[in-house]
């Protein structure tokens, strides 16, 4: 299950939405609550982005369900807060969370994954007076797009294993493989960039 969904053509009002207007109706679902730090607030935010979310007639199915491995992840950080006596946290942490994948799903389900990457660049051209590199940040979220759900599979495939040999509640056990993982794929990653002179200051 890809965590931020996939491209779905339709021809919903969201499908029909410009991409700059997408990324402000994301940023509107999410910063306010981010700011916040309420339950209230929170919640009402998950609520108004799910009500978007089926508006795009992409199939509940499709737009709500999380991968498990982001339930575990919701697991830990709301047990943590719980434990440390932060009800409130638990619940804002989950909910924005959670909030955040949806409002991503908005942009990714309703609209190409390179439509999405070139509108970012040119929303971001203003931005060269501050130091502000457009290329090179589209080239980063690409592939942190792309490298997310990868993270999310490995992590799956760790917990399988763990719970294989009865060790699914050794938070090492789960950990260290993903963090080393991750790691090989990072440097994997650069050095593929390094090799075709791309990420590098100059480079095309």
């Amino acid at each position: 299950m890809n965590l931020f969904g996939l491209y779905v053509p339709g021809t919903t009002w969201l499908h029909r939405l410009g991409s700059g207007w997408k990324y402000l109706l994301l940023l509107v679902l999410t910063v306010p609550a981010l700011a916040l730090g309420r339950p209230g607030p929170s919640l009402a935010a998950l609520l108004a982005t799910i009500a978007v979310l089926t508006s795009a007639q992409l199939g509940w199915r499709r737009a709500l369900a999380l991968p498990p491995a982001l339930w575990v992840l919701l697991v830990v950080l709301s047990g943590y807060q719980l434990a440390v006596g932060q009800p409130d946290l638990a619940v804002v942490v989950s909910v924005n969370l959670v909030t955040a994948v949806y409002a991503s799903r908005l942009l990714t389900m309703t609209t190409p994954g390179p439509v999405l990457i070139d509108a970012l660049v040119v929303g971001l051209r203003p931005f060269r007076i501050v130091g502000v590199d457009p290329e090179r940040v589209g080239l980063a979220v690409a592939i942190m797009v792309r490298s997310v759900p990868l993270l999310l599979d490995t992590f799956e495939q760790v917990r399988q294993a763990a719970r294989a040999r009865g060790r699914e509640r050794n938070l090492l056990a789960l950990i260290t493989p993903v963090v080393v993982r991750a790691v090989g794929q990072a440097q994997a990653t650069g050095a593929a960039l390094a090799a075709r002179g791309l990420g590098e200051p100059g480079g095309s």
